[in-house]
C-alpha cells in the first residue's frame, strides 16, 4: 500500500511536521489541517483513508470534530486515530469510548507510528 491520502489534523507544527515528513516518506499523500473545523472540511472535501486526529485543538476538540466527521454519511467510515499528549488512562478511555479507532501518544513514536499507519489502513481496506 501507498499513496493514501491521509489527513493530520494537529496545531503544533513540528508535530504535524513530523507527522507528514514520516507519512510522505512512506509513500501517502497527507493534507494537514491545524484546527478540528478546517480538520472537517478536508475531511469531507477530500475523503481521506485516514484522519489522524490531535486531541487538543483550537476552536472545537478533537472528539467534537471526530463526532461531526462520524455523523457525515459521506465521512462516516474514515478510520480515525486520536492523537494525544497525554499520558492519562482516563484520557485514552474517553477517546475510545467515544469512537476513535485506535489512540496514539505523544511524542510519537516513530517505529510505532510507522507501523500503526499501515495496520490501520489494511484493516481499512478489509472492513470494504
Amino acid at each position: 500500500m501507498a499513496n493514501e491520502l491521509i489527513l493530520v489534523v494537529d496545531d503544533d507544527e513540528w508535530n504535524h511536521k513530523l507527522m507528514r515528513d514520516l507519512l510522505e516518506f512512506m509513500g501517502y499523500r497527507v493534507l494537514v489541517a491545524v484546527t478540528g473545523e478546517d480538520g472537517i472540511v478536508l475531511a469531507v472535501e477530500h475523503r481521506p483513508d485516514l484522519v489522524l486526529m490531535d486531541y487538543l485543538l483550537p476552536g472545537i476538540d478533537g472528539i467534537e470534530a471526530f463526532r461531526r466527521i462520524r455523523d457525515n454519511p459521506a465521512t462516516a467510515h474514515i478510520p480515525v486515530v486520536a492523537i494525544t499528549a497525554s499520558a492519562m488512562p482516563e484520557q485514552a478511555r474517553r477517546m475510545r469510548e467515544a469512537g476513535f479507532d485506535d489512540v496514539q501518544s505523544k511524542p510519537i513514536n516513530v517505529s510505532e507510528f510507522m507501523q500503526g499507519v499501515p495496520g490501520m489502513l489494511s484493516r481499512k481496506a478489509h472492513e470494504r
